[in-house]
């Protein structure tokens, strides 16, 4: 059974065609808007098996009202899930459908108890009175974005340094202002000014809506999306209060306040006109002419305004200052940590926008460039290295490219990105000491990779899909530089915390610099080999020592040299250092190794030896090592690369190999060595036991070689 209802689509508006078609789509009406002119038109209204059923008679009962329409649309919802039953209708009802038809909901939110309590009355006229419901429900939404999450304090102030940048600022101050609070609990305002252009009232109140920018989409400076200055804000404090002005002693203000927002019981919360002031309040006043709690000490602190000049000078016609009172999200408790965090962070983020002249201060302290490059001639790095008399005081360009990639994945589009591969002076830098190049130049901070959208810095660090794992990254840099056309190839989000590059980019990437990036790999781990086999020289290794000290407590003694042997001592030692000298070692360094050590390692390439011998001369017990033998390739090699790797660049710097102190590969030159000192002593007892015990270590290095190949 089906009613048939002819309906002239004349007769309604867009929203009326719309709420119509949203009935067909749902199944219980069905048919479909005829768009090629006013003419009757059918709709087939089915009894679905419940028995509900949606009658109307649209000429005389909706005509073109759309809330009548949107009611129809309700109703129709309903029936459809059976929540709803109404009576079936014929074609002659005259029935007419309004609100007073449609049934109440009668669901009600599952709110947390800290929920705003204005939200809760809007939500409740909203699913009581059916009153419209806004795209975004103010009283929730500014409390949920107070969550948007930044990876520290010093990423959220930097959309507020991002924003003075964007609006031609040429100095900023960011401000850490503590003071003793209620029992032990701290007071933290966090504040940032900029001399840049200012807003005047309306723009002011644009920006300080969510979504409100006046550069909302512009991919060519660093400000995007009408978010940061309130995200960044509210992640700090529940409060934000921003003062800007465009001529002097006409100061307008205005305040976002999570709590009062929460409280409002309107659908729309509209936002208020801006306050007008002919001065700042005291409590900003004196962050420009008081000394901050840290640094500590006058000589560390530039105050914006000094005992000659006032606050109104400082301001001058144009500028904007950003306050955060009593911050309850930080990262950290303490004022110092948090100066010396944004210092360290901002000083390599607005590099760029530092060597053109901006002038950053942190707590009144001037933020130097720090160029994880090295390549900058007027970065911090130079004034520490002209301070240690150092001569090579910049990396080296050895690479430069230019990469097209795609605007996004599927794209036909394309937009160059710069690439600069920076090679540091490793062999002048490594020989300054531990302090220098890990606390003064940061080397070893694993900053490998270093990518910068419109110059300033979205990304600084290890990137080993790119480069390699091995400490040899502490010596080369790669700088990438891309614009914002960029920003989905290269996953660049709203608070601009980051980088997830696609697919595409990394192997476009890969494509260009892969080779050079593993010639430079290999260049810097020869470099490192060569120092080490330096350094190695003359020096007894960590197995040798320990076989050495433990000798005392072995149950059966070595031999001791006889008179004539401790006369000639120094003679003989001398002979048989010509064998024993290491690569890169001087005479004098092998003889006072040797003379040191009582049981030495040697390696020897033979491949018609056994795996390993045995000699007892002057006191010394030899073991050679045959490096043709598979023993060396297979077990020995791989063990003393294995346990020879570098610290890990982030707690240790390396210019090398290191010496092993444990591991397996000392376990094993010990098992060697007690093999050695065992079949000395047992075959300067006995020639038959010397003869035996040769017979047993040729036999057992063939066996061995046949089982290993």
């Amino acid at each position: 059974m089906s009613n048939i209802v002819d309906i002239n689509a004349s007769l309604l508006n867009g929203r009326g065609r719309a709420a119509l078609a949203r009935c067909a789509a749902l199944g219980v009406i069905e048919g479909g808007l005829d768009r090629q002119g006013p003419r009757p038109f059918p709709f087939r209204q089915s009894i679905r098996p419940s028995g509900l059923l949606v009658g109307f008679r649209c000429n005389e009962m909706l005509g073109s009202s759309p809330m009548r329409m949107r009611a129809a649309y309700g109703l129709a919802r309903r029936a459809n899930s059976g929540r709803h039953r109404t009576r079936t209708t014929s074609m002659d009802d005259q029935t007419a459908i309004t609100s007073d038809s449609i049934a109440v909901d009668t669901a009600s939110p599952n709110w947390g108890p800290d929920a705003p309590r204005g939200g809760k009355t809007v939500m409740g006229r909203i699913l009581k009175e059916k009153a419209t419901v806004p795209l975004f429900l103010a009283q929730t939404l500014i409390k949920s974005l107070r969550d948007v999450g930044y990876n520290h304090t010093t990423s959220a102030l930097c959309e507020h340094v991002d924003n003075a940048i964007e609006h031609g600022a040429t100095e900023v101050r960011v401000y850490f202002r503590q003071s003793s609070g209620s029992g032990d609990k701290k007071q933290t305002d966090v504040a940032v000014y900029d001399n840049g252009h200012g807003m005047s009232p309306t723009v002011l109140k644009v920006a300080m809506a969510f979504g409100g920018s006046m550069s909302y989409g512009n991919r060519h400076g660093i400000a995007r999306f009408g978010m940061g200055m309130k995200t960044a804000a509210l992640s700090m404090s529940p409060v934000l209060e921003v003062y800007s002005w465009q001529e002097r002693e006409a100061i307008y203000s205005m305040t976002l306040d999570v709590d009062a927002i929460g409280k409002e019981r309107a659908n729309l919360v509209e936002m208020p006109d801006p306050s007008f002031l002919t001065a700042l309040p005291s409590e900003i006043v004196t962050l420009f002419t008081k000394l901050m709690s840290y640094p500590t000490g006058r000589a560390e602190q530039d105050l914006a305004v000094d005992g000659e000049s006032s606050v109104a000078e400082l301001l001058g016609s144009h500028g904007t200052v950003v306050l955060m009172p009593d911050c309850d999200r930080l990262h950290y408790a303490k004022a110092k940590t948090l100066v010396d965090h944004a210092v360290k962070e901002m000083s390599r983020v607005y590099r760029r926008y530092i060597a053109k002249g901006l002038k950053l201060y942190v707590n009144n302290r001037l933020v130097e460039a720090f160029d994880p490059t090295y390549s900058m001639s007027n970065a911090r790095h130079v004034r520490v290295l002209e301070d240690l008399g150092v001569s090579t005081k910049q990396s080296t360009l050895i690479h430069k490219y230019d990469v097209d990639v795609l605007l996004s994945e599927g794209s036909t589009e394309t937009a160059p990105i710069t690439v600069r591969i920076y090679r540091l002076p490793i062999e002048e830098w490594a020989l300054l000491s531990r302090k220098t190049r890990r606390n003064d130049l940061h080397v070893f901070d694993g900053l490998t990779v270093s990518i910068l959208r419109n110059d300033r810095e979205v990304f600084a660090g290890p990137m080993t899909n790119l480069t390699t794992r091995h400490s040899v990254t502490n010596w080369y840099r790669i700088q990438i530089e891309f614009s914002g056309l960029l920003d989905e190839a290269f996953g660049i989000a709203a608070n601009k915390q980051g980088v997830r590059l696609k697919n595409f980019v990394i192997e476009a990437l890969k494509e260009k610099i892969g080779d050079d990036i593993s010639t430079i790999n290999d260049e810097i781990k020869r470099y490192q080999s060569q120092e080490n086999a330096a350094r190695a020289a003359g020096r007894v290794s960590t197995s040798e020592t320990k076989a050495g000290e433990t000798d005392r407590f072995q149950q059966n003694l070595m031999p001791d040299l006889s008179p004539e042997e401790e006369a000639q001592l120094d003679a003989n030692l001398r002979g048989l250092v010509v064998n024993l000298r290491r690569d890169g070692e001087t005479e004098e360094q092998a003889f006072d190794r040797v003379k040191r050590s009582r049981y030495i390692i040697v390696l020897k390439h033979d491949p018609y030896w056994p795996f390993y011998d045995v000699q007892h001369k002057f006191g010394r017990v030899i073991m050679t090592i045959n490096t043709a033998h598979p023993f060396f390739e297979k077990l020995y090699d791989p063990l003393s690369k294995m346990s020879a790797l570098p610290v890990d660049a982030d707690t240790e710097e390396v210019t090398g190999l290191q010496e092993v102190n444990e591991g397996p590969i000392v376990a094993l030159e010990l098992l060697l060595l007690s093999l050695a000192r065992t079949q000395s002593r047992l075959a300067n007892a006995d020639e038959d036991a010397a003869r035996m015990l040769d017979n047993m270590r040729r036999e057992w290095s063939e066996t061995y070689r046949v089982q290993m190949n």
